[in-house]
């Protein structure tokens, strides 16, 4: 049985190591083929303009830049959903700009006072779910108000998110 195995073996090395091998004739037609196409696409035709189609071309017309109307789409937001308890602060209403989140109290209150030095009315709120300390810059009851002061605030604070308080 085992002279049956490494007879059988021995053949299958020898059929693979003998069926693979690519003649030398081969590569001198694929070469002698690819030099005729070469020799025929040398000579670029140039072909002449045709009489009977003139394209039409549309006048631009420039509008001033007065024109131009930006209108702030706030439905769009991005607005996260949390439960959020007041630890310093105020009260939370509908909407909130979040500036920062830290898991160290001691971070999210040096932030806190930062913001309450430069005029915000900063305060900081805990989410119990996440274990995280949320430093919320400026609370609002419509959308749209809270949409413009995250914009404003992300000139400072680049990461600045809207939250909506369940």
């Amino acid at each position: 049985m085992k002279k049956i195995i490494v007879l059988g073996a021995a053949l299958c090395v020898a059929m693979a190591f003998t069926g693979c091998k690519s003649s030398e004739s081969a590569y001198k037609k694929a070469y002698e083929k690819a030099k005729a196409q070469e020799n025929t696409t040398t000579t670029p035709t140039v072909q002449q303009p045709s009489d009977t189609y003139v394209p039409e071309v549309t006048p631009v017309v420039e509008k001033p830049v007065t024109d131009t109307r930006v209108v702030d789409n706030t439905d769009n937001a991005v607005v996260r959903q949390e439960r959020l308890s007041v630890v310093d602060g105020a009260g939370l209403k509908n909407y909130s700009v979040v500036v920062g989140s830290f898991s160290v109290k001691a971070n999210a209150e040096g932030l806190v006072r930062q913001l309450k030095s430069a005029g915000y009315p900063a305060q900081l709120g805990y989410n119990s779910d996440r274990n995280m300390y949320r430093v919320v810059a400026t609370t609002f009851d419509s959308k749209s108000e809270a949409v413009q002061s995250r914009d404003q605030l992300r000139n400072r604070y680049a990461d600045a998110w809207l939250l909506y308080v369940q």
